[in-house]
């Protein structure tokens, strides 16, 4: 069996496990929103917790605190997931900002780094 070489494979975003301890408030184009958790997060995308799946590929607003960094980003939904309770739906951000990008990573090292000043203390080197 022949091996990929290492050069090949692309780097992804490392990615937390918050299994629902932070909100995220969803906004549809159509103006309506709905509440969701946040269960996985990276500066790319992230995994939510929600009741009811929404359709895949729609266009988002997903708003959320992590720290001291305020969230508001346009995202894409993925295929949803179902889950023991509700579905687990992934998303994809489509425009976060490079300084909201930074402020996002920062807020995100604690949990890499295994500290938990004040954060939750489930972490998850894998990427996304």
């Amino acid at each position: 069996m022949k091996q990929v070489p290492n050069s090949n494979l692309v780097d992804r975003a490392s990615r937390v496990k918050l299994l629902g301890t932070v909100l995220a408030l969803i906004q549809l184009e159509n103006g309506q929103h709905v509440r969701a958790r946040l269960h996985q997060l990276s500066t790319t995308g992230g995994v939510l917790s929600l009741s009811n799946p929404l359709d895949e590929a729609i266009k988002v607003e997903v708003i959320f605190q992590l720290g001291s960094a305020t969230v508001r980003s346009r995202a894409e939904l993925l295929f949803p997931m179902w889950a023991t309770k509700g579905c687990l739906q992934p998303f994809r951000f489509t425009d976060l900002e490079d300084e909201d990008r930074e402020r996002l990573e920062s807020n995100l090292k604690p949990f890499l780094s295994g500290s938990t000043a004040g954060l939750p203390a489930s972490s998850d080197e894998t990427g996304q």
